[in-house]
């Protein structure tokens, strides 16, 4: 049997989430932006190794709506959430402090479930963008992706159910 778990897509608006998530189900990248309102939910399986189903795990997305912010974790949304990929738009400074404000609220909410910062839009960020530098970016590690590309995307929703899968929730 196939394990199940729930993760939370978290953002500021415009930042990349419904295209990341769209980017791994579909792999393909839609250029029309249409506005989340209120929750997507997409479902995709990934494979963990070469062991069968054993080693696969299906990940039910939870894309939210970036007009949440905080307000997301006082809803029923979050409930039975197993992780969180937080995206901010390497583009936009404004979204990264955004990002590294709700890394810190889904550790505080859900101690020891993992949390995958993600830097979306590389593609459009100048390159050698120290973000780290910042004495707003608190976050210890982030993921660089493109939904646009699809560079990294694939792998840091696997790296997210690999943590998972090893700490057990």
């Amino acid at each position: 049997m196939i394990q199940s778990v729930k993760i939370m897509l978290l953002g500021d608006i415009a930042v990349g989430k419904t295209s990341l998530a769209k980017r791994l189900v579909f792999n393909r990248f839609d250029a029309d932006y249409k506005t989340t309102i209120g929750v997507n939910v997409l479902s995709h399986e990934v494979k963990l190794g070469e062991g069968g189903d054993s080693d696969a795990m299906r990940l039910v997305i939870w894309d939210t709506d970036g007009d949440f912010s905080h307000a997301i974790f006082g809803t029923t949304y979050v409930v039975g959430a197993s992780g969180a990929v937080v995206v901010g738009d390497a583009s936009r400074p404004a979204t990264i402090e955004k990002m590294s404000s709700l890394v810190e609220a889904f550790e505080s909410r859900f101690p020891g479930r993992p949390v995958c910062a993600v830097l979306n839009k590389i593609d459009l960020a100048a390159p050698n963008v120290d973000f780290a530098g910042s004495a707003s970016f608190k976050i210890r590690e982030f993921v660089r992706a493109s939904a646009l590309t699809g560079e990294g995307v694939a792998e840091m929703f696997i790296s997210m159910a690999q943590s998972i899968r090893r700490r057990g929730v």
